[in-house]
């Protein structure tokens, strides 16, 4: 896991500029109006009557900074922490102005350098399926959030393709229907091959989710969890709708109890 954990990580150095290329389309796209619309009413929501100056969040694996900057947009306290000192800086440049509004922060997803109960919200997006210890990164992300906190996990279930002959089939049939509407297939790029071979050993491409997620939660009475099956629904643009087809985006929501 030692060695997977090092490709993981030079992979992602190297993916930076062109995962920053995903963002500043979505930042250009429906994505920032449907994500911003409803992250701040289910923020807003939670902390009724608290504002949004007042609130602390973590936008952990903020990769080229998509959520940060439309959250610190929207006038919150924004922290945005990655692991990739190339991610961040991707994300300074597609925040411009904003970025004065950000507080950037590299570290480790899994044991974070912040103290107990400093944020009201812990955000992640895409992140969890790739960690090699999720149940830690769970724990250390609840340690830093505080009581009655809002934590949100949006992800899905990838790569299962690799392991689940159904799976491989549905995959193959987006990457058809992607050809046939002559869009950008997301699924194909410069060392795609190296990323299966590290998903292929991530514990969470074998667990059925959001289910697993809501399990390990309740099991350490993390606090109240719920999920919803395909929050991408709602949120996707249409291209991504079609690239992602087989592989639905989820959302686990939990308030610290």
């Amino acid at each position: 896991m030692q060695n997977i954990s090092e490709e993981n990580r030079a992979y992602w150095l190297k993916r930076a500029k062109g995962y920053s290329d995903v963002n500043k389309e979505e930042l250009a796209g429906i994505q920032r109006q449907t994500w911003s619309k409803f992250l701040i009413e289910m923020i807003d929501e939670h902390f009724k009557g608290k504002d949004r100056s007042a609130i602390k969040i973590l936008d952990v694996g903020a990769g080229p900074g998509f959520i940060s900057i439309i959250l610190a947009e929207a006038g919150y306290q924004v922290t945005a922490f990655d692991f990739a000192e190339t991610m961040l800086a991707q994300a300074k440049e597609n925040a411009k102005e904003t970025a004065e509004k950000i507080n950037f922060v590299q570290g480790d997803a899994m044991s974070l350098p912040f103290g107990a109960d400093s944020f009201d919200v812990v955000f992640s997006r895409n992140l969890t399926w790739n960690l090699p210890e999720p149940k830690k990164a769970f724990q250390s992300w609840l340690s830093v959030l505080k009581s009655g906190g809002l934590m949100l996990v949006f992800d899905a279930n990838w790569y299962t393709y690799l392991i689940d002959d159904d799976k491989r089939k549905e995959f193959e049939k987006d990457r058809e229907n992607v050809k046939q509407s002559s869009l950008e297939d997301y699924n194909i790029g410069e060392n795609f091959d190296t990323m299966e071979q590290i998903a292929f050993e991530m514990p969470l491409t074998r667990q059925k989710r959001p289910e697993w997620d809501v399990d390990y939660l309740n099991s350490i009475d993390a606090g109240e969890v719920s999920s919803v099956l395909d929050i991408g629904s709602l949120l996707y643009s249409e291209k991504e709708k079609i690239n992602y087809c087989s592989t639905p985006l989820f959302m686990v929501r939990l308030v610290k109890g």
